[in-house]
């Protein structure tokens, strides 16, 4: 396992380290020129000259990637050309709302799917049954931002129970408040979520219920809910933890999404305010984040489906991946 463990994570820093090399280059490759934020319309050459020189946009890219690379290699995330203040501190708290938002919905959505993708693959002959399939059908094909304006229209515009959208001045240290500005974007994002996977919890409980395993278990004597828990689960939730891992990361990537519609002062609004900017620092900065979120839960997700299979513990054990 040790040595699984090094490989993986040798794997996520070389993965780290080609996602900072695509950042800058694909970001230097967009139309623009961040001085062009820095002055007003109609700036001279030799104005535009300076901001470039002031901001570092003038030196060749090699050392501009360099230089970047020995920020992030002393923690630091670099200085925005808009404002001239630190990134990192802007990330982290901006990390505030979007990490809160993403946890709650990832973990309101999984509470939601697994029972109900269990009673669609065991009920599948039954009505309700159906309908549950059905309805994860529906909530696939639904827009996440159309179902939250109609979350917005319903309890917040009509029924004026919640907050149609923004988050406190003074961010958590208001809790209920700030517990409240979430709810609506919690569940938003959680139905959209919860309809694909009870589909996934479905598809792989089907799978069990038709094992050999499974069904020499209760010829043996065991009844159905302790031969489900003591050999079904297991098999079932392999599948199911890849699906989950990559469902989080989705989340957290998409959030600029539900962002919007509620206006969450989270990564999402910062990085659509950066590219409008041309802010390369902060869009560096938010995007290297996320991309080492995405790769850290790929990571565990990977860890814990070795943990839970034997069959992949055996394939570490044999020096396989």
């Amino acid at each position: 396992m040790a040595r699984y463990l090094l490989r993986r994570f040798a794997f996520l820093l070389v993965s780290l380290a080609l996602a900072s090399v695509v950042l800058f280059v694909l970001l230097r490759m967009l139309p623009g020129d961040p001085a062009n934020a820095l002055t007003s319309v109609g700036a001279s050459p030799e104005q535009i000259a300076a901001a470039r020189h002031s901001i570092g946009s003038d030196k060749p890219l090699p050392e501009q990637f360099v230089h970047w690379l020995g920020q992030l290699a002393s923690g630091d995330l670099g200085t925005s050309f808009v404002n001239s203040l630190p990134v990192g501190p802007e990330v982290a708290s901006r990390m505030s709302v979007t990490a809160p938002l993403t946890l709650a919905a990832f973990t309101l959505a999984v509470v939601l799917a697994v029972p109900a993708g269990f009673v669609a693959a065991h009920k599948r002959h039954t009505w309700y049954g159906a309908l549950l399939s059905g309805v994860s059908q529906l909530g696939i094909a639904v827009p996440v931002f159309w179902l939250g304006m109609i979350l917005i229209a319903v309890f917040a515009l009509n029924a004026g129970w919640l907050p149609s959208g923004g988050f406190p001045p003074d961010g958590w240290s208001e809790p209920a408040e700030a517990i409240r500005s979430l709810v609506l974007p919690v569940v938003t994002i959680a139905l959209v979520m919860s309809a694909s996977l009870i589909r996934y919890v479905r598809s792989a409980t089907l799978d069990v219920l038709g094992s050999d395993h499974l069904r020499t278990a209760r010829a043996l004597g065991s009844s159905f809910g302790r031969a489900m828990w003591r050999h079904g689960l297991r098999n079932a939730s392999v599948p199911v933890i890849s699906i989950l891992g990559i469902e989080l990361a989705s989340t957290l990537l998409g959030a600029v999404v539900v962002e919007s519609v509620y206006a969450l002062p989270g990564l999402g609004s910062l990085l659509a305010t950066a590219i409008a900017q041309h802010d390369y620092p902060v869009i560096q900065g938010v995007l290297f984040v996320s991309t080492l979120a995405v790769l850290l839960i790929g990571f565990v997700a990977d860890l814990v489906q070795r943990i839970i299979d034997p069959r992949l513990r055996g394939r570490l054990s044999g020096g396989a991946r």
